[in-house]
């Protein structure tokens, strides 16, 4: 007879839903995001700090899959499915893929593809370089490399987290010269900016 591993919220253990309501009221909300250049809109659900980044954290760390329902139906309230065609992602290094046993960003766009009645279809190729994560911002900032499957129409590109905006800067780039009419950019969290770059004009302490 199978065993039945009970629910519980990968934040906080709590028992229920995935993730509980103390750990979602927790979250805060992305707000607007910056427009990376290539992409016609960005949009992204939470602010990557706090319970936020927690919560990407155990998805990408932790293995935590059953984080991508939620995520995934609360990102596709974001976009309207009238203006989008196909949908896809930002794939993640063969690397890490073999690690992790998934691709967060496949899983997120499969469950946003779903989720506004969009196919979801495997775009984009990773071309060798250094990984985004850990980098300071300004090496952020030149990228990685994309390559892109023939496609036309208008395509939702989905990642885990958007920073600076250089890599969906990037994915967009790559699925235009490859003959998409229209970019978007989804991500299920928002780096904010540094508290200087949030405010420029305050003087220094």
């Amino acid at each position: 007879m199978p065993v039945l591993l009970p629910v519980t919220c990968p934040l906080c253990g709590a028992g229920g839903p995935v993730p509980c309501g103390a750990c979602r009221r927790r979250l805060r909300r992305a707000g607007e995001v910056p427009t990376p250049g290539s992409l016609d809109a960005c949009r992204a659900l939470v602010r990557y700090e706090g319970a936020g980044r927690d919560l990407v954290s155990a998805l990408k760390y932790r293995g935590a899959r059953r984080i991508v329902a939620w995520l995934a139906r609360e990102m596709a309230t974001l976009v309207d499915p009238a203006e989008i065609d196909l949908v896809t992602f930002v794939p993640t290094s063969a690397a890490r893929r073999r690690r992790r046993g998934f691709d967060q960003a496949e899983l997120l766009a499969r469950g946003v593809g779903s989720a506004i009645g969009r196919p979801t279809a495997r775009l984009l190729r990773r071309r060798r370089g250094p990984p985004q994560t850990g980098q300071t911002r300004p090496g952020r900032l030149s990228g990685p490399r994309f390559g892109a499957r023939s496609v036309g129409g208008r395509v939702l590109v989905v990642d885990d987290v958007v920073t600076t905006g250089a890599t969906m800067t990037a994915a967009g780039a790559a699925l235009r010269r490859e003959g998409a009419a229209a970019v978007a950019g989804l991500a299920a969290a928002h780096t904010p900016p540094p508290p200087a770059a949030r405010s420029p004009n305050r003087p220094h302490r």
